[in-house]
């Protein structure tokens, strides 16, 4: 997993070369595993080989075969139907594993549901869902704040995670991948606040000993730049 993600940081940063390094500790890994499948006798890396290359034919009759697909949807809804006709799996979440991260998991989750026409008609539904599910938080909100490194709420961790899969659902209907999304708006804050440091040392001033509303004032100035 660790690994994966190295290469996606790489790929997302457009650093070709850093992107070929990563790629090989990735492929060690596939090596790697398919050595001691080869050692216990249950396959090896051209066992792997043709499983994909099986699998990539058989889900994809249109590309394959003579199947026609008239959109990106049908092709989709007829992938779901051939992993349940041809590889016996049953249930909107067959073979869905827990272990994803939260991120993924809801995607995938909300797909499969999908899947079988259970979901919003359009992205406004889905947004006006994120709506409810925010004034739900809110209500839910405390007059105080817990003291941090306390147990939560089990009412607040279950709100919050409504919203979280609400916002998820969002994405979906725009397209938008919440993992990259959110990496990308982490990475924008990271880079405003490291900006905002900078331009309060140029002042003579140390960022962290500010007050939040000089804090703010320079964070604002490097969402716009830097400009005075």
């Amino acid at each position: 997993m660790e690994e994966a993600y190295e290469v996606a940081d790489a790929a997302l940063a457009g650093e070709d070369e850093r992107l070929i390094d990563e790629l090989g500790d990735l492929l060690f890994q596939t090596y790697f595993l398919a050595l001691l499948l080869e050692e216990r006798g249950a396959g090896d890396l051209a066992a792997v080989a043709r499983g994909i290359r099986e699998k990539l034919v058989r889900r994809h009759p249109h590309v394959f075969g003579e199947t026609e697909a008239a959109s990106a949807g049908a092709v989709k809804r007829r992938w779901e139907e051939l992993k349940t006709e041809q590889e016996g799996r049953e249930g909107v979440f067959h073979h869905v594993p827990d272990s994803l991260p939260a991120l993924l998991l809801a995607q995938k989750v909300q797909r499969r549901a999908a899947s079988v026409g259970f979901e919003y008609t359009d992205a406004a539904g889905a947004f006006a869902d994120l709506v409810d599910e925010v004034e739900e938080l809110r209500v839910e909100l405390p007059t105080v704040d817990p003291p941090p490194e306390t147990e939560p709420s089990a009412r607040h961790a279950d709100e919050l995670g409504d919203v979280l899969f609400a916002c998820v659902n969002v994405a979906r209907r725009l397209n938008v991948d919440p993992e990259l999304a959110l990496r990308g708006a982490t990475a924008r804050f990271r880079h405003r606040v490291e900006e905002a440091e900078q331009l309060a040392a140029a002042d003579g001033l140390l960022f962290a000993e500010l007050p939040l509303a000089e804090q703010d004032r320079f964070f604002d100035l490097a969402k716009d730049g830097g400009g005075r």
